[in-house]
């Protein structure tokens, strides 16, 4: 393997800690109602545990209310009772086979518990991209002792992947922040 192939890996794989990480801000709720809030809530469906948006076709109605229509009217009740049980703290409303979700609005403690998981969230993204930096180097470092590649690459290298890593880390901070103003604004 080269040190091109070696950097266009940790990059890629740099790149799906940065998608992981929206991935996990986006179930994060902020008080606007958005069709993604219930991505994780499961049903069981038949015996088998399913997302809810497999059962049901998720709208947003207004910027506080997400509206549910079941596919099939023995479900109403499952995906209620998944939606109250789900750690979201939310209380849908049935009506036959229509569920309203209005999102109550966030107290200001709820607030910060929030901005704390989404830093949180942020620190292991970063954690994750520097294991990736390391295992890059450790790679590197391994191909200088087997004197596949001289000193000056490997250090050339190594330079290479902190300008990555750094680049990927202000990314990571720059999301964080985005999500943090997000979820403080009332």
């Amino acid at each position: 393997m080269s040190l091109s192939e070696i950097r266009t890996s940790a990059e890629s794989r740099m790149n799906r800690s940065i998608e992981a990480l929206q991935t996990s801000l986006g179930k994060i709720r902020t008080g606007r109602a958005h069709a993604g809030l219930l991505d994780h809530v499961t049903v069981d469906y038949y015996g088998s545990p399913v997302p809810v948006s497999q059962v049901a076709n998720v709208s947003v109605l207004d910027a506080r209310t997400l509206s549910l229509q079941v596919w099939e009217k023995q479900m109403a009740q499952v995906v209620d009772k998944a939606i109250r049980e789900s750690d979201l703290g939310l209380n849908p409303i049935s009506l036959g086979e229509t569920i309203r979700v209005p999102m109550p609005a966030l107290t200001e403690e709820r607030r910060r518990d929030l901005t704390r998981l989404v830093r949180s969230e942020g620190e292991d993204a970063k954690v994750a991209v520097r294991n990736l930096r390391r295992d890059a180097n450790d790679t590197a470092k391994r191909m200088l002792k087997d004197k596949e590649i001289s000193e000056d690459d490997e250090r050339r290298f190594q330079d290479e992947i902190q300008r990555l890593t750094d680049k990927f880390v202000a990314e990571i901070d720059k999301i964080v922040s985005v999500k943090e103003a997000e979820v403080m604004t009332v």
